[in-house]
This record gives C-alpha cells, sequence and structure tokens, in this order.
C-alpha cells in the first residue's frame, strides 16, 4: 500500500490537534498521560509536535478521554478555517 502525501490542509490540522492536546495535558506529565492512554510517550510527542498529522482516531479517543476532553470538542477546534495551532481553543469537557 502506497501512502500519499499529506495536504497541507492536513498537516495544519494535525499541528491544531497536537496543540489542543498540549493545552489540555497542562501540567500533567507526557510519561503518565501516555501511559494512561496505552500509548508510548514517544507517539504522544509525536503527535503533540505535528509529526503525526493522522493518528489512529483510536489514540485520540484515548488520549482525549484521559485529558477528559470531548471529541466534538477536539473536533471543533481542529476543523476551525484558518485557526492556527497556537489558537485560543476553549477545552471543556
Amino acid at each position: 500500500m502506497v501512502r500519499l502525501p499529506l495536504t497541507p490542509a492536513e498537516v495544519e490540522r494535525g499541528q491544531r490537534l497536537g496543540a489542543v492536546l498540549r493545552r489540555a495535558r497542562g501540567e500533567r506529565s507526557m510519561l503518565g498521560t501516555a501511559l494512561d492512554a496505552g500509548i508510548s510517550p514517544e507517539t504522544l510527542r509525536k503527535i503533540e509536535s505535528g509529526r503525526v498529522a493522522t493518528p489512529a482516531f483510536p489514540t485520540v479517543a484515548a488520549i482525549a478521554d484521559v485529558l477528559g476532553l470531548s471529541l466534538d470538542v477536539v473536533w471543533a477546534e481542529i476543523s476551525r478555517p484558518g485557526a492556527g495551532a497556537g489558537g485560543d481553543a476553549r477545552l471543556a469537557s
């Protein structure tokens, strides 16, 4: 299977996802968050930094659950047109 290159919109959405998760994690440790979500700290680091722009849905769902984030809120934040990675996300669950 050949993986197609990501579009600029997909890359930007991945950066926004990383920013939302990073802000929601706050002072909580990356290690603890990753282990609670059942993923490696390296995977969480790559998602938060935008290096993994299209993580699997179960991975995003597990991280959101650990952080107490609604998937609806996560989707709304990463789908906003023109929203930058450093934007002011409302992270109410």
